[in-house]
């Protein structure tokens, strides 16, 4: 497993930091949006009432049962999310899993890059906005404070968040702990509120306003945003100490804000235009504002390192082109940084907040991608209960269509947001999918094309005791796709240049569909006869090949390569547009266009550039 031991009430605090940073700033502006947009209600005492109980149900149902009871049961050794639910699969059922299966999935991930985009700017405009609050000049600055706190924390991001990681779960502590001081404070002006933890007040709001009532689920469920985060970071912190944070800390004092949000509208219809900073008393304004901000911050970092993550295990799974991986912390493996994805992310946060400017702006716009990451969720959880678990049909298709039904009410009611708004992280989604796609498919019609220029060992071997090349000191590692064959461009070296090592390694890196591989059975090392070494790499999908690390292993193996007389050749494929082609022209553009920019093998398995000489080839594609 990633996470690295500590005490319980550590990881505890750890996880209030990252796991719960989204759900923990949704106060800010969940039961703001329900009363602004185009689906509202007033801010009647029965809706009101309404409404929080809608809430609360929903943290209990959703975030309390489906995620942090039954989802964080769902994991691959240790580590959870979609990639790791779809590599269970993939090992349950190998050629049988479907593709429309495997399509769902990687929808579902490719949501989370829309997640990744909305959930900053909603956060910490949320909390800024307070500013204007407290003082109507301060109203103008509220945009370029946004901007300037965003800047800021993508710039961080390069620096690392071990260095700022020990004061998120105090911070988160203090949030929450101040959440429930302020709901609590609210609650005993007004203790008629508790009565909305009677669910008949949430039916009562169903029969009170009805299609109307559906639709505000679309802005109910803006509570529960980040509830995927539960299973993505298990690796790091652990199911327990998830689960003591969210029914000790988080829950508890997330209810008790949300119902003195209630309260006090209850006490003034008004506080509706800002239920939560209604809440703080006037001369703690400001100190609000500021914890408020960091709060958010700490929230969107969560996405930010989730989406950091991400990226790294499609690009292991072979969904994604190679980008440049940094590891910021030498102590924490899952604390990492894609200069690439970070940069990307930062223009277009931006963007939406110089474009779009309010939170409840970007409220529509948040919602449709959770509900959809959920549904994917419950869907998967079926397969996995029933192929993996081995559950009997009617447990495992009774729970998880509680669970669709659940998911499926919101997703419906968001899906009425799609055209204010909800069609931006859905048309993310889409297009990192057709991306991921894309670029597996467009690998099966090169490797296919590059197997016809195969030649068996065997038959090499038997051809460098015919043909005797002028063996070289030192040792060539040539990086090589095939399992079986030789790779094209060590043979294009030995006929050209009549040349060989004295020792050479036809080395392939293969990525096995766990997080991570025992250092037991990382290295399979064969030797092939006439100085030929057949070197095997299994890393798993959560690991970074480190291949001169994992060469000084094979000495192990009776492998001996110096570092300084070793030399890393690599192929580079060069694509011509070919007549005809599986793929369609606009495929064929994108391929060409990510394979022309993507990180070079160097770069990722981290060799030496000085030791480092690439052959090129050049196929129609």
């Amino acid at each position: 497993m990633s996470r690295i031991k500590h005490s319980t009430s550590a990881l505890v605090l750890g996880s209030l930091g990252v796991v719960f940073g989204d759900i923990g700033t949704s106060p800010l502006y969940a039961f703001k949006a329900c009363f602004f947009g185009l689906a509202m209600v007033e801010p009647t005492p029965a809706n009101v009432l309404g409404l929080a109980s809608l809430i609360f149900w929903s943290l209990a149902l959703v975030l309390g049962v489906q995620f942090a009871w039954f989802m964080l049961k769902v994991e691959d050794e240790g580590e959870g999310g979609i990639f790791p639910m779809l590599a269970l699969l993939q090992r349950a059922l190998g050629s049988k899993l479907g593709g429309r299966l495997v399509l769902t999935a990687l929808f579902g991930a490719a949501l989370l890059y829309g997640d990744g985009v909305i959930t900053p700017v909603i956060s910490v405009l949320s909390a800024v906005e307070g500013l204007g609050l407290a003082t109507k000049a301060l109203e103008p600055a509220v945009v370029p404070i946004t901007c300037a706190v965003l800047v800021g924390l993508f710039w961080m991001q390069s620096r690392g968040t071990h260095h700022i990681g020990k004061l998120f779960g105090p911070v988160m502590v203090c949030w929450f702990v101040v959440l429930a001081w302020l709901g609590a404070a609210a609650i005993g002006r007004k203790p008629e509120v508790l009565l909305a933890l009677n669910p008949v007040f949430a039916l009562g709001f169903f029969w009170e306003n009805g299609i109307l009532s559906f639709f505000m689920l679309g802005n109910v469920v803006l509570c529960v945003t980040g509830c995927e985060a539960l299973h993505a970071d298990m690796g790091h912190f652990g199911p327990r100490p998830i689960r003591l944070s969210w029914f000790f800390l988080a829950m508890p004092a997330l209810t008790l804000n949300y119902l003195g949000q209630a309260a006090n509208i209850l006490l003034d219809p008004a506080a509706a235009a800002e239920p939560f900073y209604a809440l703080v008393p006037e001369h703690l304004l400001y100190p609000m504002v500021a914890l408020a901000t960091a709060a958010t911050i700490i929230a969107s970092q969560a996405i930010i390192s989730g989406v950091f993550s991400q990226t790294r295990q499609a690009v292991q799974l072979g969904f994604m082109p190679r980008v440049r991986v940094v590891h910021t912390s030498e102590m924490a493996e899952g604390q990492i940084y894609i200069p690439e994805v970070n940069a990307m992310m930062l223009v277009a946060c931006l963007a939406l907040t110089l474009i779009l400017r309010k939170s409840e702006n970007l409220a529509d716009a948040y919602g449709l991608a959770v509900t959809t990451t959920m549904l994917v969720t419950s869907v998967l959880f079926y397969h996995v209960a029933r192929r993996v678990w081995r559950w009997r049909m009617a447990p495992a298709l009774l729970l998880s269509a509680a669970f669709i039904a659940l998911n499926g009410a919101y997703w419906l009611a968001c899906l009425a947001k799609l055209f204010t708004g909800g069609w931006l992280p859905i048309s993310i989604g889409i297009f990192i999918m057709t991306v991921m796609i894309t670029w597996k498919d467009g690998w099966r019609v090169v490797g296919r094309k590059m197997y016809q220029m195969r030649m068996p060992i065997d038959k090499f071997i038997e051809m460098l005791k015919i043909s005797k090349p002028l063996r070289v000191p030192g040792t060539g590692v040539f990086l090589s796709t095939f399992k079986r064959e030789i790779p094209p461009m060590l043979l294009y070296h030995v006929n050209h240049n009549s040349s060989l090592h004295k020792q050479v390694v036809i080395l392939s890196v293969v990525t096995e569909n766990v997080p991570h591989v025992d250092a037991e059975k990382t290295l399979d090392v064969a030797p092939l006869g006439q100085g030929v070494f057949r070197v095997t790499m299994h890393t798993g999908f959560m690991d970074i090949p480190d291949v001169p690390h994992l060469l000084k292993m094979a000495e192990a193996h009776g492998l001996v390569c110096h570092p300084k007389n070793t030399k890393y050749f690599l192929g580079r494929v060069s694509l011509i547009p070919a007549a005809r082609s599986s793929l369609m022209p606009w495929r064929r553009f994108l391929f060409s266009f990510l394979q022309r920019n993507a990180v070079s093998p160097a770069v990722y398995y981290h060799l030496p550039p000085e030791q480092v000489l690439e052959l090129g080839v050049q196929l129609k594609f």
